[in-house]
């Protein structure tokens, strides 16, 4: 089975990619909609965020307005946070590639928006990047409902650049000129890793534990 991780930064249309994906009946496992499962009343993560971060979880509910003032511009609580959420995240996402591995699915992709920032691109086979120019990134993501200017440029800053994710692609997908050529794109991409060979999955000890360490290296 062939893992390919979906990439890219805020706004760039990573949405608009892993919907053409699934309607090429590509499986698609979706980071950010996993935060929001573990996240959700009963998730999982509620009990240790409310922990860390005590009054950030009212009735069951987390108060995300809260809990963002909170980590927004402190990395020190953010790590907290990411701390107790990503583990339950990866959790789920082993549960999706052992789930389409037992199906012999010939092909998954991993949407993860911070891949390369947490140097996931070691455990996956190959990697799409979605790029759009700045300008068009920026407008899109301040049209987001209480997005302002200074919470962009924070998301953008603690993000690996564009220009170096797409350097570091096996396939860079435009996202900037139309649903077509996205389509085109993507279905490219595909056809060129038809038949890659799978090397990632199943796990080994030496590539958990090296990717572990790469990992650690980068966050200092």
């Amino acid at each position: 089975m062939l893992i390919v991780g979906l990439t890219g930064s805020i706004g760039m249309g990573k949405s608009t990619a892993t919907r053409l994906l699934r309607r090429m009946g590509v499986p698609v496992y979706d980071a950010d909609a996993a935060v929001h499962a573990v996240q959700a009343p009963g998730g999982e993560a509620l009990p240790a965020i409310e922990a860390a971060f005590p009054g950030s979880v009212k009735n069951g509910v987390l108060d995300r307005a809260a809990l963002g003032a909170r980590v927004f511009a402190d990395p020190a609580a953010l790590r907290r946070l990411e701390g107790i959420v990503h583990p339950l995240v990866q959790a789920r996402q082993r549960r999706f590639i052992k789930r389409h591995a037992a199906r012999r699915t010939p092909i998954v992709v991993l949407d993860i928006p911070l891949l390369f920032e947490g140097n996931g691109q070691y455990r996956v086979d190959a990697t799409l990047v979605v790029s759009a120019p700045y300008f068009l990134q920026k407008r899109r993501v301040l049209a987001r409902p209480g997005m302002t200017e200074a919470k962009f440029n924070d998301i953008v800053t603690r993000q690996v650049p564009d220009s170096v994710k797409r350097r570091l692609a096996d396939f860079v997908i435009p996202t900037n000129a139309g649903i077509a050529p996205t389509r085109d794109a993507l279905e490219s991409a595909l056809r060129a890793m038809a038949h890659r060979p799978g090397t990632v999955w199943p796990p080994r000890p030496w590539r958990e534990r090296w990717t572990a360490a790469l990992a650690r290296q980068r966050r200092r």
